[in-house]
């Protein structure tokens, strides 16, 4: 920073209150001819954001409140600002977004306790854009142009300057560029096969294709294992494993195998595809697996973290093919607490790749599952005593159980026909609680070496959270300690309350609320959801580029090597930044089609839970749909006011009162699959039509 510069801001450090331009020349005793290059060094420290110039004085951002980031997540109504040097998220309400969008750079006014006791603030400016188009829905106004944009808090349309050449027809979802305002690009109607995908992958900026120089890179890796690559590797080939995944699984990453120990307790083998035997630091295929960051998982299309070569091939432990690994062994008592791990570059070769499917029914007694896998099946027994007694102990230490359902959807013949619950049962949780144990056990050793290492953390919930959590479940007669004093045991406790009741989805979702989100960190502050001082992310490198990296992390640390420079605070930042992005596009997709299917059902009746209640009316998430859509409270019949402070809608005469997670029925009247909106009426109220 020039010297011009520094002086400045030491200057304005010592006035709080700032300074006119012509006191700081006063002050510093700049000479006449050098004013132009002092006030040039002021506009670009305003420019970085070091500066702010306020009723004609120039003062540091730092005593106005401002704040750099990084504008995330935005929804119709709001959006959040990830402050650059960390801490929690901005909430930005849309008439103080300023046109900002997801991905830009922007400086925020923050008020560190705004209308809901946190962190709100307004966008004073774009610093730097993070995406050069809009995208959204074309639509027309008195023959104008216009755009109704997905990713704008605002929910006004954007004057278009030109269709362009393309000549979209309303209802089109195009791109327009941000600058011009003119439409450049047209993907067609959203109902149109194919153009749902195709929207979300460029809507949050994802990578369909691979670079030529990393097919290249890949292509050179040869097809068969050296000597050289298995010399000095644990050999576990004659050791049975297998790998445990579901049926449209395209990537085995994890292996399982275990042998009973003596005194009664196990030996636990959990075999990890060697990715980093492949993948070297900065080479092509390193540098696109971090800028990807993980694999993106769509209903009909994998966009993989690495090409398929490595990720459907060489890394991909196929069964009766001998692959690279790298292994935890883990000796555990048989009350599931771990007494020792050790961790090794190693070869195996599996005997099978079994389904969650085909392990339950041997779970069951299945007599035709049971003799096609034979050889395994006393093992597998085995493996689910294990799975029993560490999930025992998990829970009795506080780890949160959401067994909550996830959306599947049903296709036949390439057309969606129905949306599933899926399905999970015991086979899925042993595979979770070893992937668990494994990751807990790599995570242990880095912070006994006290080796600098990437973590998976999850924050302590914020107090105010928690309070809001006790208010609410209070309706359902669930109780919880004061906040300041709330564990994860008592949450978990909450949650095993709940079982049975009719409000149990609603109180699973709203104790999933009240947690932070986990990430990726280089500060180990435990996990709080699984209750672990010490967690990592170990068993996915196929996927997860955090993963890779920890790989890479314990190879050095079991070749005695110095810990290197690696970049790790930037791979964390940017790995979670991944992760998340992906998840809101994996969602995206999902929703965009049960809408779809949705729309076909106009007029039609459902069942539905009043999830959160909002100035505009309730939001009722549909049974069985899995998507959420507003029951306008002037579609009441009555005189409502919303309370959304108080997460209730409360008539002002004597009539029905809505509360979060009530039970309601609905008609479906509107629905816009590629915004991802749809409303309702109320059905008839058997009770209000009797005489």
């Amino acid at each position: 920073m020039p010297l011009t510069a520094i002086k400045v801001l030491a200057l304005l450090k010592k006035h709080k209150e700032g300074l006119p331009f012509d006191e700081i020349l006063t002050e510093l005793g700049v000479k006449r001819r050098d004013r132009a290059k002092v006030l040039e060094e002021i506009r670009k420290l305003k420019a970085r954001g070091d500066v702010r110039f306020l009723r004609g004085r120039f003062l540091l951002s730092e005593k106005t409140g401002l704040v750099r980031g990084r504008f995330v997540t935005a929804r119709p109504g709001f959006g959040f600002v990830t402050p650059e040097g960390g801490g929690k998220d901005i909430f930005i309400p849309a008439r103080h977004a300023q046109g900002a969008l997801p991905g830009d750079e922007v400086m925020v006014v923050v008020n560190e306790r705004g209308k809901f006791g946190k962190p709100e603030g307004k966008i004073e400016r774009i610093l730097k854009k993070g995406r050069a188009a809009l995208l959204g829905v074309y639509r027309e106004r008195g023959g104008a142009p216009f755009l109704q944009p997905f990713d704008s808090p605002s929910q006004d349309d954007v004057p278009l300057k030109s269709r362009g050449k393309l000549g979209p027809a309303p209802g089109m979802i195009v791109e327009a560029d941000r600058a011009t305002l003119t439409v450049t690009r047209v993907f067609g109607m959203p109902e149109d096969p194919g153009v749902d995908a195709q929207v979300v992958i460029r809507r949050y900026e994802l990578r369909p294709h691979f670079p030529e120089e990393v097919l290249n890179e890949a292509a050179g890796i040869p097809d068969v294992l050296s000597a050289g690559a298995i010399e000095g590797r644990r050999d576990f080939r004659d050791w049975p494993s297998v790998t445990i995944d579901g049926e449209k699984a395209q990537d085995f990453d994890d292996a399982v195998s275990i042998r009973r120990l003596p005194d009664g307790g196990w030996l636990l083998g959990v075999h990890i595809a060697d990715v980093s035997h492949y993948v070297r630091p900065a080479s092509p295929l390193d540098r696109e697996a971090f800028e990807r960051g993980t694999s993106v998982y769509f209903p009909d299309l994998t966009l993989p973290m690495l090409p398929e070569k490595l990720s459907n091939n060489l890394c991909s432990l196929r069964p009766r093919e001998p692959r690279l690994t790298v292994s935890a062994l883990m000796d555990i008592g048989d009350d599931g607490r771990v007494r020792q791990a050790e961790f090794a570059p190693s070869i195996i070769r599996t005997a099978h790749r079994m389904t969650y499917t085909s392990v339950f029914k041997i779970f069951e007694g299945d007599a035709a599952e049971a003799k096609a896998y034979a050889d395994v099946v006393p093992d597998l027994l085995l493996m689910r005593e294990l799975a029993r007694a560490l999930r025992e102990r998990r829970l009795a230490e506080g780890s949160l159980d959401f067994d909550l359902v996830e959306p599947e959807l049903v296709y036949e013949a390439g057309k969606l026909l129905s949306v599933a619950a899926a399905e999970r049962n015991e086979a899925h949780r042993l595979i979770e609680e070893f992937m668990v144990t494994a990751n807990v056990a790599v995570a242990t050793a880095f912070s006994e070496k006290k080796i600098p290492a990437i973590y998976r953390i999850h924050p302590q919930p914020d107090v105010g959270d928690l309070g809001k959590l006790r208010d609410l479940i209070l309706n359902f007669g669930l109780t919880l300690p004061e906040p300041a004093k709330v564990r994860s045991k008592d949450l978990q406790h909450v949650l095993e309350k709940a079982e049975g009741l009719p409000g149990e989805k609603f109180v699973g979702l709203q104790v999933l609320r009240a947690m932070k989100l986990a990430v990726y960190s280089t500060g180990n502050v435990g996990h709080y959801g699984l209750a672990q001082v010490h967690y990592t992310h170990f068993t996915s490198p196929i996927r997860r580029y955090p993963d890779l990296v920890v790989h890479r992390i314990l190879k050095g640390l079991l070749a005695r090597e110095e810990p290197g420079r690696l970049p790790l605070d930037t791979i964390a930042a940017k790995s979670s930044e991944r992760e998340r992005n992906a998840a809101e596009a994996e969602q995206a997709l999902l929703e965009w089609r049960i809408f779809r299917l949705l729309k076909d059902r106009l007029g039609d009746e459902f069942s539905g839970m009043v999830v959160d209640v909002i100035k505009a009316g309730l939001i009722i998430e549909v049974d069985e749909y899995f998507v959420s859509g507003l029951l306008p409270f002037d579609s009441l019949s009555g005189d409502y006011e919303p309370k959304p402070a108080a997460r209730r809608l409360r008539p002002r005469r004597l009539r029905k009162t809505f509360d979060l997670g009530d039970e309601v029925r609905v008609i479906l009247v509107s629905c816009d699959p590629a915004l991802r909106r749809m409303s309702f009426v109320p059905a008839a109220d058997p009770e209000e039509s009797r005489p």
